[in-house]
């Protein structure tokens, strides 16, 4: 495995596996690597020969307030997980390479449009732009054949999604399935964050996705399936609920309760001053007789 910091030397190092035939995967990261961003990198390896992993805290997609300063850095550690992972090549660039001449990320290059205003985007303004904006470039950097996200942050995949096809038709999206702890709880950089008691609290937002998910199965309409998610984070006070609902996967917009089908429910809520996403795919069926 190699560790390059440049474009120079990521570039050289893809053109030479290109030339041998080989397919490039790419995973983006932020570092703080766990198990979830390792099984992204196992899945390249599948979908490719060569796997490049960024590592990059994209300080456009922070919000005033945020914890950018406070993300984790472990590049010593991160890259030595990688390597038993057989990665081939960590991209750990200056800001200054992602956003030349002078390293200022300056305003955002790509628009996430109205959907990006709503739900993650509403709680964090700007965010998804600075996503895209980082995302286009490192694509520009790595130049995959493949890209691999994971599902966890169903938003920014439903985003990543739409700028790939607009703009980087010959790069193959391939989105990675959550990986969770035992308890349910999806991992997450940011649950180093939490204390035992508080991961423990941290539970009830897989709990009320699978809440959403039986009420689902057996008929309910789209509000009765989120009141059953929002009982559970009732009886949790410590848990604060942001936003639990359910969205049309193609159009990430709430449904109505005529729907039917397939429909992704995502949710938001803060413990212990820590903010945690996750989302699960349901069916909403039709209603036993």
């Amino acid at each position: 495995m190699k560790l390059v910091h440049t474009a120079s030397e990521l570039n050289l190092l893809v053109a030479e596996a290109k030339a041998e035939g080989k397919r490039v995967a790419f995973v983006p990261t932020m570092g703080a690597l766990h198990e979830g961003h390792l099984r992204l990198v196992d899945l390249a390896l599948e979908q490719a020969d060569f796997a490049v992993v960024s590592i990059f805290v994209n300080p456009l997609q922070f919000g005033e307030g945020e914890d950018f300063d406070r993300y984790p850095r472990t590049l010593e550690a991160d890259c030595e997980a990688l390597e038993a992972r057989n990665c081939d090549v960590v991209f750990a660039p200056s800001a200054a390479e992602v956003y030349p001449p002078d390293g200022t990320p300056g305003k955002a290059t790509e628009r996430a449009g109205i959907i990006g205003a709503t739900f993650e985007g509403a709680a964090r303004p700007g965010h998804f732009d600075g996503m895209l904006t980082v995302v286009g470039r490192l694509l520009q950097l790595v130049d995959p054949d493949v890209a691999i996200f994971g599902q966890k942050d169903a938003q920014q995949v439903f985003m990543v999604r739409k700028l790939i096809g607009a703009k980087f038709k010959d790069v193959e999206l391939v989105v990675a399935p959550t990986v969770r702890e035992q308890s349910g709880l999806a991992l997450s950089s940011r649950n180093r964050y939490l204390t035992p008691s508080q991961r423990e609290t941290a539970v009830v937002i897989s709990k009320a996705l699978r809440a959403v998910d039986f009420a689902a199965k057996h008929g309910l309409p789209a509000s009765f399936c989120i009141e059953a998610g929002n009982t559970l984070f009732a009886g949790e006070p410590e848990a604060k609920l942001e936003y639990l609902a359910v969205v049309d996967p193609q159009l990430f917009k709430p449904v109505t309760d005529k729907f039917k089908g397939e429909a992704l429910v995502i949710v938001a809520a803060e413990v212990g001053g820590v903010r945690l996403i996750d989302n699960q795919t349901i069916e909403i069926r039709e209603q036993d007789a």
